[in-house]
């Protein structure tokens, strides 16, 4: 009975749909949790506490209570630059779109630039851990490529 909706990168973003929606809980992949019946930021104490009441409200293990989570295998790199736009290179286009297309329905891509240092990040996730981990790969070998 939950919604799922997607937003762009970041707390304010999740913030913004949680509130034009009428969302109470909103977070990301990062850990930040948006609790809006409590506070309008992200508070990892808060989700836990919060966590913890269900936990004793149900008297089960917290094993037991989250075990329906099951994260996908999931792969992070950064690549650094020192100027310009890599994100913009017709070779990097071009093996963004091939790892895209080779994932397919089996998992995603997240490539966006760090909104506080020169570095261009590379999230994978999927179902096949080797799969995700060639792509990223192949995005992360174009990146450097024009990076340097």
């Amino acid at each position: 009975g939950l919604t799922l909706a997607r937003t762009s990168v970041g707390d304010r973003y999740v913030l913004e749909r949680m509130m034009s929606d009428g969302f109470n809980v909103g977070g990301e992949q990062s850990g930040h949790i948006i609790l809006s019946d409590y506070s309008t930021t992200g508070d990892g104490l808060l989700a836990a506490l919060q966590v913890l009441a269900v936990v004793a409200r149900h008297e089960r293990p917290v094993s037991e209570v989250c075990h329906r989570f099951e994260p996908l295998p999931q792969i992070l790199k950064n690549v650094r630059y020192q100027s310009g736009r890599p994100l913009e290179s017709p070779s990097v286009i071009t093996a963004i779109a091939q790892a895209e297309q080779r994932l397919a329905n089996h998992g995603r891509l997240l490539i966006r630039p760090s909104g506080t240092e020169p570095v261009i990040r590379v999230m994978g996730e999927g179902d096949d851990r080797e799969l995700v981990e060639t792509v990223v790969d192949e995005v992360i070998d174009a990146l450097r490529r024009v990076a340097a």
